[in-house]
């Protein structure tokens, strides 16, 4: 079932190999779709706002688990393309403990700290419980979704990224069958919408280890290979995955800063941006697919030309795209904002629809950042990537703390785009100077 991608037209390999991925995080955001329309249309406006007042930490806290994992699944990447059976199953193995053990930490501290940390952010009073409940059971939940993005990371870095949609597909069927047993007929409330996501996130594990077990014989280690697991093995997985799992930590650590001022504008701006988040989501899906798929194929190609030729063709596609996303975003952003809070809430509405509009004009940024990063991430590079997440914490910092009270609701709007620059300029730089010193040493882009 896996696939080399060291063969054939890069735009051709990265476009059809991110079309699994694409649809993959699309059925993630549908679930959690589900959940945010289901709880804004029965539970009321207040569950939406208590749902949504936890994204910005599970952000922090799950974006953290799949970027090491997707760290982690890099260097099965480049066994995998070396033809290094051995290394490949015994980074596998590696990646299974490592994972096991941050399991156990992320867990106990993230459910402790789950209320402290929401009283912090001015999370307000009247949906601080729905907020607390929201968050503690998904945080119970943090190691299936650990194991599901470090199981499905490591067989798409194969180059299998159809298997890992199909498991998804199931999930997100499933979780919507739940979101509406545990709300509607069993009155869980929002707790019931964080543990039917949990659930189906535990299947969707399930599924990809029996498939692993089945017909990846890859990575079938046996029980020799533990004997073998040495520091530097865990040293090597650790230098990319945990510096992956701390970018977006650091991208998420500006969102909190961002939602905390963002608590102090009301409930009705809370909801507004909670599903207008959901949405927004959706849009940069793609972006973040292409993303993926470069992660995957510069792991797999190290021969440095066809890495640029491969670069160029992904800004091509991710450019594309965002023409198209942001007509979208012009044209459908108030419709689709109705869906999820219903007639008679004219100012949630306003609001997100506002806010689509202007993430819309600047997906470009967006995703050409998510070109160099993953690039840069599947060369080895996990200095620069670092560096540019702090490059956007602070300029979410300097929308939080300036320009969110200077101008309200528009500063809020404003603020990814903002950090989107930030971190987009120093990873262009890096790439391109790389790219220059490739072409010195007689490396061909079209190779």
């Amino acid at each position: 079932m896996a696939k080399e991608l060291t063969h054939g037209s890069p735009a051709r390999l990265i476009f059809f190999f991110s079309l699994p991925l694409l649809c993959g995080n699309a059925f993630q955001q549908i679930y959690s779709m589900v959940d945010t329309i289901i709880v804004g249309r029965t539970l009321g406006v207040g569950a939406l706002a208590g749902v949504g007042a936890t994204g910005s930490i599970l952000f922090l806290i799950l974006g953290f688990v799949i970027g090491m994992a997707t760290g982690f699944s890099i260097i099965c990447a480049q066994r995998f393309g070396a033809r290094d059976r051995l290394g490949l199953r015994r980074s596998f193995l590696a990646s299974l403990i490592l994972c096991a053990f941050i399991a156990v930490v992320m867990t106990a501290g993230g459910v402790a700290a789950a209320r402290p940390i929401l009283v912090l952010m001015n999370t307000p009073a009247d949906i601080l419980g729905d907020a607390v409940s929201y968050l503690e059971i998904t945080m119970w939940g943090v190691g299936v979704t650990l194991l599901f993005n470090i199981l499905s990371s490591t067989i798409t870095a194969l180059g299998d990224s159809r298997s890992p949609l199909f498991f998804l597909i199931i999930a997100c069927t499933l979780n919507i069958f739940l979101d509406l047993l545990f709300i509607l007929s069993f009155g869980m409330g929002v707790g019931g919408a964080a543990l039917a996501t949990v659930l189906s996130q535990g299947i969707s594990a399930l599924l990809c280890a029996g498939f692993i077990v089945f017909k990846v014989p890859w990575l079938h280690f046996t029980s020799g290979d533990f004997r073998h697991l040495g520091r530097a093995l865990n040293w090597r997985l650790l230098r990319t995955g945990l510096p992956m799992g701390f970018q977006t930590s650091v991208i998420a650590i500006g969102v909190i800063i961002i939602q905390a001022a963002l608590n102090t504008l009301g409930t009705e701006a809370v909801a507004a941006f909670t599903s207008a988040l959901r949405i927004n989501s959706m849009g940069v899906m793609p972006l973040m697919s292409f993303g993926l798929a470069m992660a995957t194929y510069t792991g797999q190609n190290l021969g440095a030309g066809r890495i640029l030729l491969g670069v160029r063709h992904g800004c091509y596609l991710a450019l594309a795209y965002s023409c198209v996303a942001a007509a979208i975003a012009f044209l459908a952003g108030e419709p689709l904002m109705r869906v999820f809070v219903g007639q008679g809430q004219e100012n949630v509405v306003g609001m997100g629809s506002l806010y689509l509009r202007v993430q819309g004009t600047m997906y470009w940024v967006l995703g050409l950042l998510f070109i160099f990063r993953n690039t840069l991430q599947g060369l080895g590079n996990s200095l620069v990537p670092t560096i540019a997440g702090i490059g956007e914490l602070v300029m979410r910092f300097i929308a939080a703390f300036f320009v969110i009270p200077a101008i309200g609701i528009m500063g809020v709007c404003i603020s990814s785009p903002m950090a989107w620059a930030g971190s987009c300029l120093p990873l262009a730089i890096a790439y391109f100077i790389w790219r220059h010193r490739r072409i010195r040493q007689g490396v061909r882009p079209c190779a």
